[in-house]
């Protein structure tokens, strides 16, 4: 007879398991958010109506935004409406790029930007009247058919809240911006609320923000949210690194340039330069 003991095979997963849809269908990929945000920028700054409907849903409930839905829901895939966190992600953050001064878009500042640069003697382009006028970034908005996203809506560098909060506190010093006190007394709450907390928190510390002229990486605070749930201690361990991290950078940078500027002042022997 045979001492040989079988090895059991791999268990099968629970039934549960296997219909419940994965992460990373329910997660917006970073550069499919881009999309998103910056659709959703140029449709509020092209749009008046638009801006109106969407800036109403501001620390609203799902339930409560039916304005909203005509220019948020094409955005969501089938499995993503099954998910209340990802669905109230979405809106929020739609809600909240709305709510900005029209100056504060991004697509106002490209407009800006391009008209500095175009010779004078070159006529300005005229953009669209409203948003129905210009279409839609991609035909597939929720993004069901894969690598439809553009190859630089991955390239720009990820930037947290707590970047934003830390840019706050810098453009302190250009008397700006904001205390480092108060930046950090509301970060700090923010990081410590459940789901329904952060959303009900979320448009105060974006108005302190941008009310300062800070940029918001949109695009990575919808993904954000969209798993704070389940990931909220990761994202707010980043939230805080990141912020305390860009603040010591610039910090280690000033000093830097102190020690230069004490260096030139100072010979090569030790002795001050004659006047």
């Amino acid at each position: 007879m045979s001492n040989t003991t079988a090895i059991p095979g791999p268990a099968k997963p629970a039934d549960d398991e296997v219909r419940r849809p994965k992460e990373p269908v329910l997660i917006p990929s970073l550069g499919r958010a881009r999309i998103f945000t910056a659709r959703i920028d140029q449709r509020s700054h092209d749009d008046p109506g638009v801006r109106a409907a969407l800036r109403r849903g501001v620390g609203k409930d799902l339930d409560a935004v039916p304005f909203m839905h005509r220019f948020v829901a094409s955005w969501l895939t089938d499995e993503q409406t099954r998910s209340r966190d990802v669905q109230r992600a979405f809106y929020t953050v739609a809600s909240l790029i709305a709510a900005q001064s029209r100056d504060q878009y991004a697509a106002a500042k490209a407009e800006t930007s391009k008209e500095s640069q175009a010779p004078k003697d070159e006529p300005k382009s005229e953009g669209p009247a409203t948003a129905a006028a210009a279409p839609d970034i991609l035909g597939d908005p929720a993004g069901r058919a894969e690598g439809t996203e553009p190859a630089t809506a991955k390239r720009i560098p990820p930037r947290s809240l707590g970047h934003a909060f830390a840019d706050g506190v810098l453009k302190g010093g250009q008397g700006a911006g904001l205390r480092e006190s108060s930046a950090e007394t509301r970060l700090n709450l923010l990081t410590r609320q459940s789901i329904d907390g952060l959303h009900r928190h979320l448009p105060g510390a974006v108005r302190q923000l941008r009310g300062c002229d800070v940029e918001i990486d949109w695009a990575q605070l919808l993904v954000d949210l969209c798993q704070w749930r389940r990931r909220s201690g990761a994202i707010k361990r980043t939230w805080l690194q990141d912020y305390y991290r860009a603040l010591q950078k610039d910090s280690e940078r000033r000093a830097r340039e102190h020690d230069d500027d004490q260096a030139d002042a100072v010979g090569p022997d030790g002795a001050e330069p004659e006047a």
